[in-house]
């Protein structure tokens, strides 16, 4: 008996406790509804985390807090927090195309167009009568190719633009080229060097003379080796 009434006090605890947290989340998302509707959209997203403090999984603070962040030209933090509920199976078809539309729209603030393309495409899976996402998604198809054929002028530019800028030329060898061999200067000389260069030449002359005589003479007195 003790156990069975101990397990009832933690259940009654256990509700109220859940009561009162439900009550908090639910004040905060009054006041943050009130304030995103007084275009107090900073006010509102601290109230919208404040209530998703208290409920982690309540899809109306989440949904709300995307909004705010929407209002106040976050759109990357707005997706984030629309992708929260994005695949959850415990929402409406509707309500899901509903979100992936918002998702869609923050896409193209950011102008990240394929990824609009993706999510307005989720959107009509879930409500193909859809006629406005099915308008965003046509002008989010134009707006990509626009973007596609401004990105491939940029990149043609850039290219011609490389090809105008001057080729380096290939540099010139720092190397001296060899110094020529110098041509031999004759040397002048003098009036004495000269005579006495002249007088060693006739005494040379002279020399060579007397020699050859002499030879002459020893050539025609010498005796023959030959025997008869």
């Amino acid at each position: 008996m003790k156990i069975k009434y101990f397990c009832l006090i933690i259940l009654i605890f256990s509700l109220y406790h859940n009561n009162v947290e439900a009550q908090r989340e639910n004040r905060f998302i009054r006041k943050g509804t009130e304030e995103y509707e007084s275009n107090k959209f900073n006010e509102a997203e601290i109230d919208f985390r404040k209530a998703l403090e208290k409920n982690p999984s309540s899809a109306v603070s989440q949904y709300n807090l995307g909004n705010s962040l929407y209002k106040q030209n976050n759109y990357e933090e707005s997706v984030k927090a629309w992708s929260h509920l994005a695949n959850r199976s415990d929402l409406s078809p509707q309500t899901s195309a509903h979100i992936w539309h918002n998702m869609g729209n923050a896409f193209m603030k950011s102008k990240k167009y394929n990824e609009a393309i993706e999510a307005y495409k989720n959107a009509l899976r879930l409500n193909p009568k859809d006629d406005d996402t099915r308008y965003n998604l046509s002008y989010a198809l134009r707006m990509a190719k626009k973007q596609e054929h401004q990105q491939n002028q940029q990149q043609n530019q850039q290219e011609q633009e490389q090809q105008k800028q001057p080729q380096p030329q290939p540099q010139q060898s720092q190397q001296q080229p060899e110094q020529q061999p110098q041509q031999a200067q004759p040397q002048e000389i003098s009036k004495q060097d000269a005579e006495r260069m002249l007088e060693a030449m006739k005494n040379a002359e002279q020399k060579t003379m007397e020699k050859l005589k002499k030879e002459k003479k020893a050539l025609v007195t010498e005796k023959s080796d030959k025997d008869w």
